[in-house]
């Protein structure tokens, strides 16, 4: 027993703990809605965009989340803008911007000297959050978590139908930068502890594994969070045994989990259509 409980003995594994179940709560309800909209590209463009934020908040001297933010936005606007201005399909002009603005940023990071390892912009340091890194994304992951759920019904038909949106008299454009300014933001608060890399797990996988395993909305959004909650928990205990980074390992088994939960619903779905 006393090895099973070893890990919540240090400190810094409290605060892994800690810090995967407030970033649970915001990825894993807009993952949902990513996954509905079909806008887990976006999700990717806007991770991977905000690194060269990052880099200019560093040699600006303020603070590197503000940077990330605005250097999502600047993405995501860019990406709306060119794909309705161009013949260009919206994935093409995503992964066109994501992809230079993260080379701009890598090449801006080798160009000065920081205290910053790159690999924990990438990857995340969840092991050595601070209390600041907590506070900060408890902070926007409720507020992120109380637009999602005041909203969720305005964004699920935005998601679904937005002429529909339109006609009923929502605000389209509001919904529509406004999920993408969460997203934003949802990235900012993952940015210290799984990085700019794999947030993008997080965003995406359990809104999908929250889909394959029921039909109703509104049972995904709590199916979601619980799925983030248990993976997240097992990834970083068993990243103290394994001695891995517990990010990485968070999204392993999220993918087994996805990978169980797909193989489970082709057996059932072939059942059905065997009787």
């Amino acid at each position: 027993m006393e090895i099973l409980l070893q890990p919540f003995q240090f400190a810094f594994m409290n605060n892994a703990f800690l810090m995967l179940a407030i970033i649970s709560l915001p990825t894993s309800l807009l993952s949902c809605y990513l996954v509905l909209k079909g806008w887990s590209l976006m999700g990717d463009a806007i991770s991977h965009a905000v690194l060269p934020g990052v880099v200019l908040a560093y040699l600006l001297h303020i603070p590197l989340i503000i940077g990330a933010f605005f250097a999502g936005m600047v993405c995501a606007v860019a990406t709306g803008f060119l794909a309705e201005n161009s013949r260009v399909k919206k994935d093409t002009v995503m992964g066109i911007v994501f992809s230079g603005m993260f080379g701009f940023g890598i090449v801006l990071y080798t160009k000065i000297t920081s205290d910053v390892h790159l690999d924990h912009i990438l990857f995340g340091n969840m092991l050595g959050v601070s209390a600041g890194d907590l506070m900060t994304s408890a902070l926007i992951s409720a507020a992120v978590a109380f637009v999602v759920i005041a909203k969720r019904r305005d964004f699920l038909l935005h998601a679904f139908d937005p002429i529909q949106a339109q006609a009923v008299g929502l605000r389209v454009a509001w919904l529509h930068y406004g999920l993408l300014t969460l997203i934003s933001l949802t990235i900012v608060a993952t940015l210290s502890s799984v990085g700019i890399i794999l947030s993008i797990g997080l965003l995406i996988a359990p809104g999908a594994i929250a889909f394959l395993l029921t039909k109703r909305f509104e049972h995904m959004l709590p199916l979601a969070v619980l799925v983030t909650m248990i993976s997240g928990f097992l990834g970083v205990y068993a990243s103290f045994y394994l001695d891995s980074a517990p990010a990485p390992t968070i999204i392993l088994v999220l993918t087994v989990i996805f990978i169980a939960a797909f193989v489970r619903t082709n057996i059932r779905m072939r059942r059905l259509q065997s009787t």
